[in-house]
């Protein structure tokens, strides 16, 4: 059986900052996911946003840890090698009662310690964003609003994880916990390893993981968010990250110029019954109708994609209560969990990691820092970035980056290649790696190049090929001409 100082549960955003912040001092560390690659869970699905703290309750852990990494998050992704953009935000109102809370937000950001806040009118928010509906009754201004790429990031934090002694348990779902010689013994469908700790970071699942060690503390509920992707043709309709604030109870529009020059709105709310990776009607009917609202001119006939995320919300048991701040516990000597750890999640992700790794370090004696840690991941090549003239020598040097597999991105042979040497073993884990399939052929030129390219490299027959993981076998029928 392994031996670790710490197993840390789950491949997600979360895990993956963990695991590398962990690393920071002299810890043999291992990432235990259930899937066949990291990324595959709740940290896929979001709107990319960096959030400054400013709609965060004064105070709590979320909001201290939100106001520090946004800040810091420009120096985290030229650190990562990940692509980052400081868009600015407008909360947009259209009423008294959503001016209030507007007002309500920017004296609460203050107190937060959200630098740069302003609150504008109505007449000076739509000079800025001609595109929104007439009517706009005051705008709260954030300039250090971020976009960021949520796969990249997290892809990111887990090459960096790996360079750094990370051992990777990759189709490892956990089946028990069990105290044993002082540490713990996680028990897995592909074995068993002992470490004297355990971080979980299970997203949705967080909770029943922990309910294999200890008594129940915190529930997680899913909730269901649909979003909808327009092409680049859309992509300057806004300027800034614009958050609708309704006049009425209940969840306004978000409009997201996202990095690829595509526009995302979103998200809705609904209950998390049914699949949860699948669109609702209602969810996406929501969402057009608020656009008509807020953006009466754009023109919802460039959609490419609508696709679902799922956000934990989680509930404390034992008080009876909802929870709106970041829940971390500690129920028995050893073990930790990160449980409903939602918005602003994917901003705060590395903060939870560099807040908790040394607390867990320092239980176990080793808090001091270890000097071979290298906190610098080398982005990889996009030839669509490069100068012609770097272009053309990158060809030189290797054919494959000249040969485009993805037209809609300009995607090429080369990235796909890469793609697959740094863990790809799916068409979405290559698609979330480099972008292919996500323009507005939605992979209908370049998908069975991919897969063909997919299959010779990994060694695996066409047909044995998925699409995200177990059950989404791309080619179905016989084999080899059988059937």
């Amino acid at each position: 059986m392994e031996r670790y100082d710490v197993a840390v549960l789950g491949g997600g955003l979360l895990g993956c900052f963990m695991a590398r912040e962990l690393r920071r001092h002299p810890l043999k560390v291992a990432l235990v996911e259930a899937r066949e690659d990291v990324c595959t869970g709740i940290s896929r699905a979001n709107t990319a946003i960096v959030y400054t703290g400013c709609d965060t309750k004064p105070g709590t852990l979320k909001t201290r840890l939100c106001v520090s990494a946004c800040k810091g998050f420009g120096d985290l992704c030229r650190e990562l090698g990940v692509p980052f953009a400081r868009r600015g935000s407008l909360m947009v109102s259209y009423g008294p009662n959503a001016d209030q809370t507007l007002q309500r937000k920017m004296i609460q950001g203050m107190e937060n310690g959200v630098e740069g806040l302003k609150l504008m009118s109505g007449r000076a928010a739509l000079e800025w964003e001609p595109g929104l509906a007439p009517g706009v009754s005051s705008a709260l201004y954030a300039p250090d609003t971020g976009v960021t790429d949520p796969w990249e990031l997290c892809y990111a934090a887990w090459e960096n994880a790996l360079a750094n002694g990370v051992a990777p348990w990759l189709n490892a779902p956990v089946t028990d916990l069990l105290p044993e010689h002082g540490g713990w013994r996680v028990v897995t469908l592909r074995g068993e390893l002992w470490a004297a700790a355990v971080v979980n970071c299970c997203g949705l699942h967080a909770d029943q993981v922990q309910e294999l060690a200890a008594p129940p503390t915190v529930r997680i509920t899913p909730e269901k968010a649909d979003y909808l992707i327009l092409d680049q043709g859309a992509g300057h309709y806004v300027n800034h990250v614009i958050f609708h604030e309704p006049e009425e109870k209940g969840k306004g529009l978000t409009m997201v110029p996202t990095l690829d020059g595509k526009l995302l709105l979103g998200p809705s709310e609904q209950p998390g019954v049914g699949p949860l990776s699948a669109t609702t009607e209602a969810g996406l009917a929501k969402l057009r109708q608020l656009a008509a609202q807020v953006a009466p001119e754009l023109d919802l006939e460039l959609t490419i994609r609508s696709f679902a995320g799922v956000r934990p919300k989680p509930y404390n048991v034992v008080r009876a209560q909802s929870i709106h701040d970041f829940t971390v516990t500690n129920p028995a000597r050893g073990l930790w969990s990160l449980i409903g750890i939602k918005t602003p999640g994917l901003t705060c992700a590395q903060a939870l990691g560099a807040w908790l790794a040394p607390q867990v370090a320092d239980q176990l004696g080793k808090g001091e820092l270890d000097s071979t840690f290298r906190p610098e991941r080398k982005a990889p090549v996009r030839p669509r970035e490069l100068t012609r003239e770097a272009r053309a020598a990158l060809v030189a040097r290797d054919p494959a980056y000249g040969r485009i597999l993805c037209r809609c991105g300009g995607i090429t042979e080369g990235e796909v290649r890469d793609a697959i040497h740094r863990g790809a073993v799916t068409l979405d884990g290559v698609k979330r790696r480099t972008g292919t399939g996500l323009g507005r052929c939605q992979g209908a030129f370049c998908g069975d190049r991919i897969m063909a390219l997919m299959a010779r490299m990994l060694g695996v027959p066409p047909e044995d090929l998925q699409k995200d993981g177990p059950g989404s076998r791309l080619l179905t029928g016989g084999r080899h001409g059988e059937g």
